[in-house]
């Protein structure tokens, strides 16, 4: 189900808020956006992957340990390679804010601001 406008709007502005106040949380999460995937380092590991089942069946075939253990070690070296991300992926940096909307925000004191206050007039109508 589509997200209304104002759904977006919230959204965007979440987000906003979320790369200005806590980009290194933003980092630590993953939350970098335009990285695509290193296919060289996919195709890479996958084939050093492959090797490996392969030393591993001819050490089990010809009872060598030393083989088998390689083996191993091959296949995961080649899964680590295919799936970690590469350094060369640069961080877009984060949307740009209209001008219309950051002076609003800081009219009325900011997206969290306006969340802790709904809050608390809430608890104070309950309690």
């Amino acid at each position: 189900m589509p997200l209304s406008e104002q759904e977006q709007r919230l959204l965007e502005e979440m987000e906003r808020n979320l790369y200005r106040n806590d980009a290194d949380f933003v980092h630590a999460v993953g939350g970098v956006r335009g990285r695509r995937p290193n296919y060289r380092a996919i195709v890479l590991g996958v084939l050093v992957a492959v090797a490996g089942v392969g030393a591993l069946i001819a050490g089990v075939a010809l009872q060598l340990l030393i083989v088998g253990i390689l083996g191993f070690a091959l296949m995961f070296a080649g899964v680590l390679i295919a799936i970690t991300p590469s350094k060369r992926g640069a961080a877009t940096p984060a949307p740009a804010e209209p001008a219309s909307s950051s002076s609003k925000a800081r009219r009325s004191g900011g997206f969290m601001d306006r969340l802790n206050e709904r809050w608390d007039r809430r608890q104070d109508g309950q309690g």
